[in-house]
C-alpha cells in the first residue's frame, strides 16, 4: 500500500515508517521539523529512512491546507496515519497557541483532505491524557472523557469528536489510537525517561513530581507500531448506525510506579540519579492504566514488552547515539 505518515520525523512516526518500509509498503513522510525539541534527532531519524527507495519525505506544516491537499492530490495515499501534532502536557500550559494550530487546524485539514481525496482508512493519534484524573481504573474507551485537565488533552478529545463527525458525514473509515506513555530508542527528549537520562548522565538532579507517587502505563514503541500495523488493513466495520469509527487504547495494561521505573532506568544506564522531589504539576495526572480488551478481542494483540527489556534497549541506543562508553 501507499501510506502517508504525518509526523514522519517524529518518534512514533519514524519507527512506524521504518517498519512499513521493511514490510514493503510505499511511505510518504510529512513533518514540519519544528524545534520543540532537538531537530538534530529528527534529522537522524530521517537519515535512517533515506536509503529506502520506497520512501519520500516532504517538509510541510499540517496547518497549511494547500500543502496538505497537495500531499493527497499528488500522492494518492491508500491509508493515512496522522501522528503529526504538538505533543506535551506541560508545554500546553505555557504555549497554547501551537496546540490549536497543529492539533485542531492541522487535523481539520487532514479530515478535509480525506473527504476530498477518499482513503481506505484514516488512523489518528489520540492520547491517554483524555481520561483526565478519573479514579476508575483501568481506563476504558467506554469511560466518559469530558473532563480533560490540560489543553493538550482537550485537543486530543476534540480530534476524536472531529474524526467521528467526518466519518459519519463523509463515510471515512477512521480509527483513533489512545497512546499510553510511549518510550524507546530515538525517543522524544521532552519525555520524562529521556530527560531523566540526560540529567543522570550529567550528574544533575532529576525532578520527581508528586514526590514520586505517580503511576504510568509505559508502552514500548515497538508495541505501538505492531498495534498500528495490525489495524492498517482493518478499518472499522459499520456499526448499527452505519458509522465506521472506532477508538482503541494502546497501553501496556500494567501501570508501573514512577519510582520503580526510575530504579529500572538507573540499572539500565548503570548510574544512580540525584533526586529532587516536588509537588504535582498543573495538568499532570496521578495514574494512567489502559484497558486493552478491545485491542485483544479485535486484533488478538496486547502490548507485552516489559519496562526492564524496553529500558535496556533504550539505554543501549542512548549510549551509542551519544557516544558514551
Amino acid at each position: 500500500m501507499k501510506i502517508l505518515v504525518t509526523g514522519g520525523a517524529g518518534f512514533i512516526g519514524f519507527h512506524l515508517s521504518k517498519r512499513l518500509l521493511d514490510d514493503g509498503h510505499t511511505v510518504v513522510g510529512f513533518d514540519n521539523l519544528n524545534d520543540y525539541y532537538d531537530v538534530g534527532l529528527k534529522y537522524a531519524r530521517l537519515d535512517v529512512l533515506k536509503p529506502y527507495e520506497n520512501y519520500t519525505f516532504i517538509k510541510g506544516d499540517l496547518a497549511d491546507k494547500g500543502a496538505v491537499f497537495a500531499l493527497f492530490e499528488n500522492g494518492a495515499p491508500d491509508v493515512v496515519v496522522n501522528l503529526g501534532a504538538q505533543a506535551g502536557v506541560r508545554y500546553s500550559i505555557t504555549n497554547p497557541d501551537v496546540y490549536i494550530e497543529s492539533n485542531i487546524i492541522g487535523f481539520f485539514n487532514i479530515l478535509e483532505a480525506c473527504r476530498r481525496y477518499p482513503v481506505k482508512h484514516l488512523l489518528f493519534a489520540s492520547s491517554s491524557s483524555v481520561y483526565g484524573n478519573q479514579e476508575k481504573t483501568p481506563f476504558s474507551t467506554d469511560d466518559n472523557v469530558d473532563h480533560p485537565i490540560s489543553l493538550y488533552a482537550a485537543t486530543k478529545k476534540s480530534n476524536e469528536l472531529m474524526a467521528f463527525t467526518y466519518s459519519h458525514l463523509y463515510k471515512i473509515p477512521a480509527t483513533g489510537l489512545r497512546f499510553f506513555t510511549v518510550y524507546g530508542p530515538f525517543g522524544r527528549p521532552d519525555m520524562a525517561y529521556f530527560g531523566f537520562t540526560n540529567k543522570i548522565m550529567a550528574g544533575e538532579p532529576i525532578k520527581i513530581f508528586n514526590n514520586g507517587d505517580m503511576y504510568r502505563d509505559f508502552t514500548y514503541v515497538d508495541d505501538i507500531v505492531e498495534g498500528i500495523c495490525n489495524m492498517l488493513n482493518c478499518p472499522p466495520a459499520a456499526d448499527a448506525n452505519g458509522d465506521r469509527y472506532k477508538v482503541y487504547n494502546i497501553g501496556n495494561n500494567k501501570p508501573e510506579k514512577l519510582m520503580y521505573f526510575i530504579e529500572t532506568l538507573e540499572k539500565a544506564i548503570g548510574k544512580t540519579a540525584k533526586k529532587e522531589f516536588l509537588p504535582m504539576q498543573a495538568g499532570d495526572v496521578y495514574q494512567t492504566y489502559a484497558d486493552v480488551s478491545d485491542l485483544m478481542r479485535d486484533f488478538g494483540f496486547k502490548p507485552a514488552t516489559s519496562i526492564e527489556e524496553g529500558l535496556a534497549r533504550f539505554a543501549a541506543w542512548y549510549k551509542e547515539y551519544y557516544h558514551i562508553t
